[in-house]
């Protein structure tokens, strides 16, 4: 039990580290996003950039952490769903690797290429990295924050109830806004996807809160004797 209130605790301080890198560096990024033709034309802050990348670098760190620290424990219920959870974190977090090498590349843009072409190469690495966010952050977190882990977070009782369905509801309002912008439907950083963001980002929220103070509900049948030990556990809400 020790051990798994350890991890549940690890598991609930990454996910708070998702929200202190990330959102940093999406407001050191938003100069250059905004008017990419005027850092292509050296009148912009690179440094800022710089720092965005390491952000999102550490990002990715914590992404895939918050999956791995929690399959010792989701497996003894949810072998192949565990597995898929860190799946796709792996798939989101390389969207956002794409879109840190755009934004690198957007701040070399100045000493690396030269003539009426750079704001053209801006503009276009900007909506690279517009793009990733809307398939990583923004689409591929409603499957795995939102489906898988709110779906496992319910059946194993680890997190109270009621909450875990802010994850089921806002990962499906995440992937119908994202699909709704591929085609057309907003802008990538619009406002429509802002607002379907809304459940999904109070759901990751509660959990770096609650399991980082509470760890996980000591109730919960999958950290019973039974579990740890590798017996069959069926949930409550099953029978």
């Amino acid at each position: 039990m020790a051990e798994d209130q350890r991890l549940a605790r690890i598991f609930g301080v990454l996910y708070l580290l998702t929200f202190i890198t990330s959102i940093p560096a999406l407001l050191l990024y938003e100069p250059a996003l905004r008017h990419p033709e005027a850092l292509a034309a050296g009148a912009g802050n690179v440094n800022k950039i710089y720092w965005g990348a390491l952000l999102e670098l550490l990002l990715i760190l914590a992404n895939i952490g918050t999956a791995v620290v929690i399959v010792p424990i989701m497996r003894r219920q949810f072998e192949v769903l565990s597995i898929g959870y860190v799946t796709a974190r792996i798939i989101e977090s390389t969207f956002i690797l794409v879109g840190i090498l755009a934004m690198l590349g957007l701040a070399t843009l100045p000493q690396d290429t030269a003539g009426a072409a750079e704001a053209t190469v801006a503009y276009t690495l900007a909506a690279i990295k517009d793009w990733t966010f809307i398939l990583g952050p923004g689409w591929m977190v409603g499957w795995g924050n939102g489906l898988i882990l709110g779906y496992m977070m319910y059946r194993t009782q680890l997190v109270p109830r009621p909450w875990p369905w802010l994850g089921l509801i806002g990962g499906p309002l995440i992937i119908i806004s994202g699909t709704a912008v591929m085609f057309g439907g907003g802008h990538p950083s619009g406002s429509l996807q802002g607002l379907a963001t809304i459940p999904e980002a109070v759901w990751e929220l509660f959990l770096g809160v609650y399991c980082t103070i509470w760890g996980f509900r000591r109730e919960a049948p999958i950290l019973s004797e039974g579990a740890r030990q590798g017996r069959r556990l069926v949930s409550p809400s099953a029978t």
